[in-house]
């Protein structure tokens, strides 16, 4: 199954002529591939950019069909933040607030999404691109690409960014990148669990394709309950988290597919999802 949307919303309508789509959607076999689509900008996080990543998601996440996301980008950069022109003192606090309010709530989507979102990384993901990539629920990277929190560089530090990055990553990294602006290697990244996996640039598809599969191979309806707790007790300190997972595990067992996942197991058959 193939299925292609393209989303762009603003308060103000584009010059004739320049209307362009910023991301596309594409469904193809259980995965909604999400495309960063504006090489002119490097994939700059505009307000639009944000809000057209968002929609997608939205739009999607609770077509059965769809079991994960991966989002990607067009070109050499995944992304290189927010768009700066957005951020001049002609714009004012408030839309400036606007940018960072939008920023983050895209960050809430993708982490209420009831499937994995997987960024695919194939070059540069900087500032709020970096917050972006560590906001993902996983993170496949190419071993050319890099990360990094520049924004002290031109004046702004990548204090929203920070929050993604310092939560992915041990402290010493994290200040490390906050402080200096200096890029990270993707093995640097992996060995400091900002990403999932690095691979060669030509087996970048191949290993999402694995991911995805493996994801499309479990229950929906129990990834979408999983991915709910494993958040939520991230914020909890350890004993209530452990009560709360306790409820967890007995309420996905009362599931559908907790039963028919343990009966295929004692049958040893595969099991047969109802995604309930």
């Amino acid at each position: 199954m193939l299925r292609t949307a393209s989303s762009l919303h603003s308060n103000k309508l584009p010059a004739l002529g320049a209307f362009r789509w910023l991301s596309t959607f594409t469904e193809r076999d259980g995965v909604g591939h999400i495309l960063l689509d504006n090489e002119k900008t490097r994939n700059s996080l505009s307000i639009d950019m944000m809000d057209s990543i968002q929609q997608h998601i939205i739009t999607n996440q609770h077509n059965q069909t769809v079991r994960c996301f991966v989002l990607s980008a067009k070109g050499h950069v995944f992304s290189a933040g927010h768009n700066l022109k957005e951020l001049t003192v002609e714009r004012g606090s408030d839309f400036h607030k606007q940018v960072f309010a939008k920023c983050s709530e895209l960050i809430g989507v993708i982490l209420g999404a009831p499937v994995p979102v997987i960024a695919r990384v194939d070059g540069l993901a900087a500032a709020a691109g970096c917050q972006l990539v560590a906001s993902c629920d996983m993170v496949v990277c190419s071993d050319k690409s890099c990360f990094s929190t520049p924004g002290a560089n031109f004046g702004i530090f990548c204090s929203t960014p920070g929050i993604a990055v310092a939560r992915a990553v041990p402290r010493m990294k994290a200040s490390y990148m906050l402080f200096t602006g200096l890029p990270i290697s993707a093995q640097e990244a992996l060995e400091s669990g900002l990403v999932s996996k690095v691979v060669p640039s030509d087996q970048l598809d191949q290993e999402i394709d694995t991911i995805c599969n493996a994801i499309k191979s479990k229950s929906r309806a129990v990834i979408a309950l999983g991915k709910q707790f494993f958040y939520e007790q991230i914020a909890m300190d350890v004993n209530n988290a452990y009560r709360k997972g306790e409820q967890v595990m007995t309420d996905n067992l009362s599931t559908v597919d907790g039963q028919e996942g343990i009966r295929s197991f004692v049958e040893k058959r595969k099991p047969v999802w109802k995604h309930q």
